[in-house]
């Protein structure tokens, strides 16, 4: 595989829906520290003060580093998705062994306007490769691309 491909980013919205998700973690983990805080007499601080620099980090440093850490590109007829912080994973799914692709919204999703593409390919059930943070109307446009060029290869 070519590293100098370049890659596309996905939509900047991505950014906003996956620091909203953390906040909701944080707000959890704030309540523990904070209910902890309060069980443990004369300790104050020593549970809010690592509470509050995970919740920092789970929301300004982490959605940032995912989002700067996946792309994807089609070329030549296949789907590249790339993407991971810790575990870092490259696919190439070539068109020819795409069984069918769906576009899902989940509620977030669908409130920023984001839709997920899933390629189901021939194989086991390990074998679909999912790609959030497209534009809606990015992964409709990309699914019949995907499409077109399938009905291409079995004419």
């Amino acid at each position: 595989m070519d590293e100098s491909e370049n890659l596309t980013q996905l939509d900047p919205r991505y950014k906003t829906m996956m620091r909203l998700v953390a906040a909701l973690v944080a707000v959890a983990v704030l309540v523990g520290a904070s209910i902890a805080e309060f069980a443990i007499p004369g300790w104050t601080g020593i549970i809010w003060a690592p509470a509050v620099l995970v919740v920092a980090y789970l929301v300004f440093y982490l959605p940032m580093r995912r989002y700067a850490t996946r792309g994807y590109s089609v070329v030549e007829e296949r789907l590249r998705v790339v993407r991971g912080v810790l575990f870092h994973s490259d696919t190439v799914v070539p068109f020819g062994r795409v069984q069918h692709i769906d576009v899902g919204q989940g509620p977030l999703e669908r409130g920023f306007g984001l839709a997920t593409l899933t390629v189901h390919t021939a194989g086991s059930h390990n074998a679909s490769v999912s790609l959030p943070g497209l534009a809606h109307e990015d992964a409709i446009a990309m699914r019949e691309e995907i499409r077109a060029a399938i009905r291409r290869d079995t004419q």
